[in-house]
């Protein structure tokens, strides 16, 4: 399908809120996150048990730190220790004083509690309605919110941020798929506000009614919460006809918001002014060179309620500090191309999910619904790829296709792997994240 992309209106002012934070000269945005810093480490330190013992531990207090880049004497978080301390042990606010509460599903173990007060929630709402500007969206937007509402974070960290944007929020929540298309073509929804894997969901349920969402007046997507290959962004703009824009944030840190693309679509600016970003090797914790992959590191620097420091958020990333053509200063976090704990090793090749997703993407006679079973034979890990064909395809084609994409994924990632093709709407749909990989080894063990 050809993408039908209507332009983004650029009448209005090129920032939103504070063009002064978004534009300022390195040097001063380094100074800025210095106080910062130190304003945290004593919120941590006077107010957070578990982080004065590592802090005292680290012999380090906010006023030791010098420069930025003295973060790296700081001990590193995981989210080990969000569950390790259930439910509040990490707060540094008494529990009565909060604002609202989110968590995790906790379905690897216990929830992860997240807690704001009233001024994290503001500057969470401030933070998000400066990525959806950023993104392309606008005052007087319609917002089709399509993220889950409730303990997920993603739902509400998006309706308040297009709600302090100055958009007309439609909060739909994930599921009844075939009412969300109508809910859009009736409302006419200009904003779009999903995992990438649920919009592709919606564009398959609109073809599915005969109905050609490209002829809408979608104009933007903000799409986040899972990560997605540069071939999926290209799929999902053909099928909707919107302009797909990424979208970065965790609980953890805060939720949606952390970061976003500009119109520029060069990275993700990470908003410095309240997050310091670093990259480590995730083997030995080191820092490594601004350009290079590594597992992105994150200490917040406005949070009052739930102040993190290097929280090591397992993605596998490169940021650069080089000048964006929109003006903007702040770094750019690059695709995410996967997650250190997502990562498979298949026959002694590393591989993420979302580079065997680059190569099934797009193949005309495939659709971008695949799960990778992995399995293990003696003691090496063998991958099956499951992957549907596109409605009409004649099943006797099956036994090719499926010969040609073991060929593909060979080549393009370097693993062997077996190959089975699905008939249509086989692979569960997911109204959230979805489920990329089935690993059957921890069955098997």
């Amino acid at each position: 399908m050809a993408a039908v992309i209507r332009p983004i209106e650029t009448s209005a002012p090129a920032r939103h809120l504070h063009p002064e934070l978004e534009t300022m000269p390195r040097e001063q945005l380094r100074a800025l996150q210095l106080r910062r810093l130190r304003d945290t480490i004593e919120n941590a330190y006077e107010n957070v048990p578990t982080l004065r013992r590592r802090l005292q531990s680290a012999r380090v207090r906010g006023n030791d730190l010098h420069f930025v880049e003295d973060v790296a004497r700081l001990p590193f978080t995981l989210k080990s220790d969000l569950r390790d301390n259930y439910p509040f042990g990490l707060f540094a606010r008494p529990v009565g004083e909060l604002a609202r509460l989110h968590a995790s599903s906790g379905t690897t173990g216990k929830s992860t509690v997240v807690g704001y007060t009233a001024q994290d929630l503001d500057q969470w709402a401030d933070l998000m309605a400066r990525s959806y500007f950023a993104a392309g969206a606008r005052r007087g937007d319609i917002v089709h919110n399509a993220y889950g509402y409730g303990l997920f974070t993603g739902g509400l960290g998006a309706h308040y941020g297009a709600e302090r944007l100055g958009a007309v929020v439609v909060p739909v929540s994930g599921g009844a798929t075939e009412r969300q298309v109508t809910l859009m073509q009736d409302f006419g929804a200009t904003v779009l506000c999903s995992t990438p894997s649920y919009a592709l969901a919606i564009a398959e349920a609109a073809e599915q009614q005969g109905i050609d969402l490209r002829m809408g007046k979608l104009r933007v997507g903000l799409f986040g919460a899972e990560p997605w290959s540069a071939a999926m962004r290209v799929e999902i703009e053909a099928r909707l006809g919107l302009k797909a824009m990424d979208v970065y944030g965790l609980s953890e840190i805060m939720g949606p918001g952390v970061a976003c693309e500009c119109e520029c679509r060069a990275g993700l600016h990470g908003w410095e002014d309240h997050f310091l970003f670093e990259v480590i090797d995730p083997e030995t914790g080191a820092p490594v060179p601004e350009g290079h992959a590594g597992e992105l590191v994150i200490t917040t620097l406005t949070k009052q309620a739930l102040p993190m420091i290097r929280y090591r958020t397992r993605d596998i990333t490169r940021i650069t500090t080089a000048p964006c053509d929109c003006g903007r200063t702040h770094l750019r976090i690059l695709r995410i191309t996967g997650r250190n704990d997502d990562m498979l090793i298949i026959r002694g090749v590393n591989v993420y999910p979302s580079q065997v997703e680059a190569v099934i993407v797009g193949r005309p006679q495939l659709a971008p619904h695949y799960q990778l079973v992995v399995t293990r034979e003696g003691i090496l890990d063998e991958v099956r790829i499951e992957v549907e064909a596109q409605p009409g395809v004649d099943r006797a084609t099956y036994t090719g296709m499926a010969r040609e994409l073991a060929h593909a994924v060979k080549v393009q990632c370097g693993i062997s792997s077996a190959v089975t093709i699905l008939d249509a709407g086989s692979v569960a749909r997911s109204q959230g994240k979805a489920v990329r990989v089935r690993d059957l080894r921890k069955k098997e063990a």
